[in-house]
C-alpha cells in the first residue's frame, strides 16, 4: 500500500480511472480481493498533510475497532429461505447439529425454536 508522496503521484497518474481502480492501483486491496476504500481515503487525506485523529481500539466512535456488528434484521431470500446467521446462533448458544421444532404463534407471527430432546444430526 502506497503512502505519502508516492500515493499522491500514483493516484494522480490513475486519475482517469474509477475510484476503485485507483485504490487497487495504489495497493489498497484486502486478502479477499475487496477494495479497502476507507484505508485508501484516509491515506490520501494524510498524504495531503492533514492530521487525522485516531480513536484507537475500544474508544467510542470507532466502529472499525469492534469489527462487524450483528444487526438484528433479516429478510426472506429469493428462494424462500430465511437465514439466521452465526452471530445469532452463537448468542443463543446453539451448536452445529442441534435439532429444533419451529413453532409460529398465529396471533403475533413470532417464531420460536423448541429443542428436540438433545438429538444431533
Amino acid at each position: 500500500m502506497l503512502v505519502g508522496k508516492e500515493l499522491l503521484e500514483k493516484a494522480k497518474s490513475l486519475s482517469n480511472c474509477s475510484e476503485d481502480e485507483i485504490a487497487r492501483g495504489c495497493g489498497y486491496v484486502g486478502p479477499s480481493g475487496r477494495v479497502l476504500r476507507k484505508n485508501f481515503y484516509r491515506a490520501l487525506v494524510q498524504a495531503k498533510g492533514y492530521k487525522l485523529r485516531s480513536n484507537g481500539p475500544g474508544r467510542p466512535g470507532n466502529r472499525s475497532s469492534r469489527g462487524r456488528q450483528a444487526e438484528f434484521r433479516t429478510k426472506v431470500h429469493g428462494n424462500g429461505n430465511l437465514l439466521i446467521g452465526h452471530a445469532y446462533t452463537k448468542k443463543l448458544g446453539l451448536e452445529p447439529g442441534q435439532e429444533f421444532r419451529i413453532d409460529i404463534r398465529k396471533d403475533s407471527g413470532a417464531i420460536s425454536l423448541q429443542p428436540l430432546s438433545g438429538k444431533k444430526a
